[in-house]
């Protein structure tokens, strides 16, 4: 009887409660887990760099950051509060916070574990996309404005983008190379 209840115990969740308007994970194995850094794009991916749902745009133009759920969500109120009067318009989070941050109290001795369970977060790279904003569409001053306005809630410099801005690999923009017919145009021109 005592193995069978050993073997049918839920791991160790949080002591807040997750409601649906909350940025947080369902369910996690590990509530506590290892700092770790924010990653540094040093790969050949630009992956997450562009836009894949709407018209416009915000992404990461200073240094990769640790966004807390808190953070995102009072910058989704913003633009959603300033796009409101389109009908139809809609805000993609491109990120979600799925780590767990856990912190001592100050000035507390070393040792007797780790602290306790604070907030979620997320670790974004430089360029990533952060907020997209879609659906209908949206004069291009009206997202300007709500997405500053959203880039002013959040840690580090942001950059507007539309659908034909280019992907970035970390503090590189990537230029598409000018097709065949880009080339020889000029010159054609030229030689007549």
């Amino acid at each position: 009887m005592f193995s069978l209840l050993r073997t049918t115990l839920v791991p160790h969740l949080p002591a807040s409660v997750r409601f649906r308007s909350q940025l947080a994970p369902r369910q996690v194995q590990h509530v506590k887990r290892h700092k770790g850094r924010v990653p540094i794009p040093i790969g050949g991916s630009t992956k997450g760099t562009t836009l894949a749902y709407g018209e416009w745009g915000i992404r990461i133009k200073g240094m990769g950051v640790r966004f807390s759920a808190k953070q995102l969500t009072t910058a989704e109120e913003v633009i959603k509060r300033k796009i409101k009067v389109v009908k139809g318009a809609k805000v993609y989070l491109r990120v979600f916070p799925d780590i767990p941050v856990c912190i001592k109290g100050n000035e507390t001795r070393m040792g007797k574990g780790k602290g306790t369970f604070e907030f979620w977060a997320t670790r974004v790279p430089t360029g990533r996309v952060i907020f997209e904003i879609g659906g209908t569409p949206i004069r291009e001053e009206l997202a300007r404005e709500a997405l500053r306005q959203a880039a002013d809630k959040l840690p580090t410099i942001m950059e507007f983008i539309t659908r034909s801005t280019p992907p970035r690999l970390g503090n590189l923009v990537l230029q598409p190379e000018p097709s065949t017919d880009q080339l020889s145009s000029p010159t054609q021109t030229a030689e007549t």
